[in-house]
């Protein structure tokens, strides 16, 4: 009977010393999403519209509507690429 008093203080003793269970710990991973955004369209481009041989004045009107019509078009591009991050 002393021998197993013994054996059962000692086998308590020895899970008395193990370490504690380390602790969780929260690790946050970004997860790849895709984008879900409409199309943005293509504007017709008013110099792709202008017939060959058009007179220079007719031209210069053309491409400065165009230079306005990129800028808005860039605009949508970049508004739907932000929507994204």
């Amino acid at each position: 009977m002393k021998k197993l008093i013994a054996v059962c203080v000692l086998a308590l003793s020895g899970c008395a010393g193990s370490p504690p269970a380390p602790p969780y710990v929260e690790v946050k991973v970004p997860v790849a999403v895709p984008c879900r955004t409409a199309d943005v369209a293509r504007p017709a481009f008013t110099v792709e519209q202008l017939p060959i041989g058009s007179p220079i004045d007719i031209q210069m009107r053309a491409l400065r509507a165009e230079r306005h019509q990129r800028i808005g078009y860039e605009r949508e591009l970049l508004a739907a690429n932000e929507a994204c991050k």
